[in-house]
Order: C-alpha cells, then sequence, then structure tokens
C-alpha cells in the first residue's frame, strides 16, 4: 500500500523539506497536517534539519489559520506508533486550531488521550 503522504501532495505551502496540507478529517475548522517530505516513519527519527523545517511551518501555518479562523488557542500533537494512535505511518504534526467553546471542558487539552487522565488538581 502506498503512502498516501507521500502520493498525495497537494498543499497549502511548504519549505524544501516539509509541506503544509488541510487534514482530510479535521477535528475543528482549520485543522491542518505538517508533513515531512522524506518518508520516515517516526517524529524522533527526523534530522535536526527536517525539525526546523516543521517548527516554521508551524508558524507559517499559525499565520494563515490566524487570519483566515481567527481561533482562541492551538493544540500541537504527534502521534508516534500504534500504541499512540498514529495510523499513517509516515511522520506529521496536526496543528489544530480552537474555538472558545468547541468543547465544554477544554482543562488539559491533550491529556484527554487518556480521559481518566484528563482533569488535574488545581495548583494555586
Amino acid at each position: 500500500m502506498e503512502c498516501p503522504f507521500c502520493t498525495d501532495k497537494p498543499c497549502l505551502f511548504g519549505n524544501a523539506l516539509a509541506y503544509v496540507k488541510w487534514d482530510l478529517y479535521p477535528v475543528s475548522p482549520g485543522h491542518v497536517l505538517i508533513i515531512p517530505r522524506r518518508h520516515i516513519s517516526s517524529w524522533f527519527d527526523l534530522t535536526s534539519e527536517e525539525h526546523a523545517a516543521v517548527s516554521e511551518l508551524i508558524g507559517l501555518a499559525r499565520e494563515h489559520l490566524d487570519a483566515v479562523y481567527s481561533p482562541a488557542g492551538y493544540n500541537i500533537g504527534v502521534n508516534c506508533g500504534v500504541a499512540a494512535g498514529q495510523t499513517v505511518m509516515h511522520a506529521h504534526l496536526h496543528l489544530i486550531p480552537r474555538y472558545t467553546g468547541d468543547v465544554p471542558n477544554p482543562r488539559g487539552g491533550i491529556r484527554a488521550v487518556i480521559r481518566a487522565k484528563q482533569d488535574y488538581p488545581h495548583i494555586e
């Protein structure tokens, strides 16, 4: 089976080492993926240059999404391995715009991947 990130590359913008595309199954309006051009399955195996290229695109994508969607915040996440929920074995980063009221209680953010650990004691 061919990698959808290696064979399907229509993108919003990119640089020499990575590109940004809309997530086909967005969790919110404006959800994008930032994908290294080199096929590699794990985020941990990217070179320092690839990490820098992806980081540059996080900033550019955020500027674009701010202008188009005006979200109230963002979640940034990477699933590494099947146990973590990775379904496409080509490393990619999710930039997910968040909107006030999009969930009843956003406290804990990405901790919600394990629902029982989403909330934590309030620290004064």
